[in-house]
């Protein structure tokens, strides 16, 4: 089968998501590019019964090259992020609280040094119909020199060279949006003249500076 490891780090990753409560139903989509071809999730399909086979290969155009299934209806999203981006994988998700933020801020302040693995502060990209060309031109827009956005009162998107990092900054993401909604609800219970903290640039820059040094060296 064509791409068949790709395929099912797609099925894997879907799963996970469900699992870990950053979906509800058959709600987000997942890709990951090989070359010229993109394997994506299928539109409407039950991630428990979902299998290898089940997941389809398109062109950078959205041709199907090996597909029995219709793509996600976000196709077009993620093919606009590969075409904007040197992206290898991108990962899209409806978890309460990002999605609860997109409705409310137009960005997300630095509230906390996650940020930094995101390349600064998250910008939330305007509304449009899902799996319009709109959406994916306000989130391509929304992803410059960034690895995650929210998009407004619809959910959220991370990328990385490969699929397995996209994901994994999809609980980071999910819990500096939790984060965020919690501090601005604790604010207007505030000592007056008392406000959120925000780190400043150089700050972010130097936590990221520390994030890219994380870990255990191979």
């Amino acid at each position: 089968m064509l791409l068949q490891n790709e395929r099912a780090e797609v099925v894997w990753v879907c799963q996970e998501m469900q699992r870990l409560g950053l979906v509800v139903g058959t709600a987000g989509n997942v890709s990951a590019r090989v070359g010229d071809k993109v394997v994506i999730s299928p539109s409407g399909m039950d991630y428990a019964l979902m299998e290898p086979g089940d997941v389809g290969v398109h062109d950078l155009e959205g041709n199907p090259i090996d597909a029995k299934y219709k793509p996600s209806s976000e196709l077009p999203l993620h093919l606009a992020v590969y075409a904007s981006t040197d992206a290898g994988a991108v990962t899209h998700n409806h978890a309460p609280a990002s999605t609860a933020l997109s409705t409310v801020v137009d960005e997300i302040p630095g509230t906390h040094y996650y940020s930094s693995m995101f390349g600064g502060l998250i910008r939330v990209a305007p509304y449009a119909t899902f799996g319009t060309d709109q959406l994916a031109i306000n989130v391509a827009d929304a992803l410059k020199d960034r690895t995650g956005a929210l998009m407004a009162n619809h959910g959220a998107l991370t990328t990385g060279p490969t699929l397995s990092k996209a994901f994994s900054l999809l609980p980071y993401l999910e819990y500096i949006c939790e984060v965020q909604l919690r501090a601005m609800a604790a604010a207007p219970g505030m000592a007056p003249g008392a406000k959120i903290k925000v780190l400043s640039d150089e700050l972010m820059e130097e936590a990221g500076a520390g994030m890219r040094g994380y870990g255990q060296s191979k």
